[in-house]
């Protein structure tokens, strides 16, 4: 079990002899697993230090010059410089990678001002910002290579806990591509980031479908308009506030053509608790039995 943010840091080591990329630091070398990055290419590791408005600013300039730059930051941090990355990043349309490590509840004690749970709803509002939520280890390899070589500007998201593998070494990320890890019958269930493995269990519990999300902006509308025709229920299970993250974003490709009933299981409208983050899983419906329980409860009031 690894982490989606050394899935990060990894890919980002096997990147190292790339003479155009280039990484700032916001003083979280280690949480953001930036150290195998700075020992190979001192030279193209910059600390700015606990100012990620400046982080933000430094990087839309050397984006100019050609340099394929990635500022990792919490995710509340970094998205909470939302007004620098509008103005410097996104209305500028600098094809700089915007990682937000530590996302979601799994920051746990640490408490909820370090916890990203509205970073997708900034982040989507954004013209000519493109959303990545890769779901496990081996996926963020895929995504981080990816968004460092891609002329995009992208928002990477990534957890800070050890999460299963549950793709094999052929698995390919498809950007702006859903694919089904599951087939079932009559409930499809889609999942972005590291819930993956609660989603699956709760699907295989309920002979649902499922579907992995990796790319938010854009989400893959085909394929949720194909299962909407041929689903009873869609449900959406995220890490995050069901407003104007995975939930929303697949409520507006619904209401485009679909009827399909919508069931949106993440955080609602609330601050959570500091705590264990298994425990908070636990009271948030975040785990298999959560996520089944919201899912019956639901289908008994239709």
């Amino acid at each position: 079990m690894k982490a989606t943010r050394d899935g990060f840091g990894d890919q980002l080591e096997a990147m190292a002899g790339d003479k155009d990329l280039v990484v700032l630091n916001a003083d979280l070398a280690d949480a953001t697993r930036l150290r195998k990055f700075a020992k190979i290419s001192p030279n193209r590791y910059f600390e700015i230090g606990i100012a990620e408005a400046n982080m933000i600013g430094i990087a839309s300039g050397m984006a100019e010059y050609g340099f394929k730059v990635v500022v990792p930051s919490f995710a509340a941090f970094i998205t909470g410089r939302y007004d620098i990355i509008r103005c410097s990043l996104a209305y500028n349309n600098r094809p700089v990678t915007v990682v937000g490590t530590h996302a979601g509840m799994a920051i746990g004690k640490d408490g909820v001002t370090q916890m990203g749970l509205e970073d997708i709803n900034l982040m989507r509002g954004l013209p000519n910002m493109h959303i990545i939520q890769p779901a496990t280890y081996r996926e963020a390899l895929l995504a981080t290579e990816f968004a460092i070589n891609s002329d995009k500007l992208i928002y990477l998201r990534l957890g800070r806990q050890p999460v299963k593998e549950m793709f094999d070494e052929d698995h390919k990320f498809e950007f702006g591509k859903g694919h089904v890890c599951l087939g079932g019958t009559r409930i499809t269930i889609i999942s972005s980031g590291c819930v993956l493995e609660m989603a699956y269990a709760a699907a295989k519990k309920m002979n649902a479908t499922l579907i992995n999300m990796p790319t938010l902006k854009p989400i893959d509308k085909e394929l949720i308009h194909r299962h909407a025709a041929i689903s009873k229920l869609i449900v959406t299970v995220e890490d995050h506030s069901i407003i104007g993250g995975l939930g929303s974003a697949v409520a507006e490709v619904l209401s485009s053509k679909a009827i399909t009933p919508l069931l949106r299981i993440g955080i609602q409208d609330q601050f959570v608790e500091s705590g264990p983050p298994a425990d908070l899983y636990q009271k948030y419906g975040l785990t298999k039995d959560g996520i089944v329980k919201q899912i019956k409860a639901y289908l008994q009031l239709k």
